[in-house]
């Protein structure tokens, strides 16, 4: 699990600390991979990054600004050239969902908001995939809610073959 600094400004020293933790997250990666857990590594959380113009609600509203600059999406890129995939764009390629909304402005009601929270796989887990989803329902609370969604992943069991349930989204596999 991991949470990537914000990086406040872009250029800021906070931005550079932000680029920093990037290159320390990618040689721990390289230990991870040249020790062979590379296959089977789940490395989610906010990384404080909005991957792709997809990613986000108005490409043009965000740009100059943190979470969508190049060497950030490069910092990403460089994570995933180490054979990690974005398990959540590895099933939807679909627009509009984000998984972080700012509290202000009513920007949660409107979705303007970015995906920023990300669960990137190994090869073997990737293998196992799926479905995977943004919980928007949970943004809504109760109690509190926060500012981001989860971010959930269905995989298989190895070597076992996929019930049809397995095939419908989790939270209506729960319902009564």
């Amino acid at each position: 699990s991991v949470y990537a600094p914000n990086g406040r400004v872009v250029g800021s020293e906070f931005y550079a600390g932000k680029l920093r933790w990037f290159d320390r997250l990618g040689r721990w990666l390289d230990d991870e991979v040249a020790a062979g857990r590379g296959g089977s590594l789940v490395v989610g959380g906010d990384y404080n990054v909005a991957p792709g113009e997809i990613d986000v609600w108005d490409p043009r509203a965000v740009h100059g600004g943190t979470h969508v600059s190049a060497a950030e999406r490069e910092a990403i890129a460089a994570l995933q050239a180490r054979g990690l995939v974005d398990a959540y764009r590895a099933r939807h390629q679909e627009p509009g969902r984000y998984s972080w909304w700012d509290y202000r402005a009513g920007m949660f009601h409107k979705n303007f908001g970015m995906r920023i929270d990300l669960v990137l796989v190994g090869a073997a887990v990737a293998d196992r995939l799926v479905d995977a989803e943004i919980d928007r329902e949970a943004r809504k609370g109760p109690p509190v809610p926060s500012d981001h969604a989860p971010v959930t992943l269905d995989l298989d069991e190895p070597g076992a073959p996929l019930a049809p349930a397995a095939r419908t989204r989790p939270s209506a596999r729960s319902q009564p």
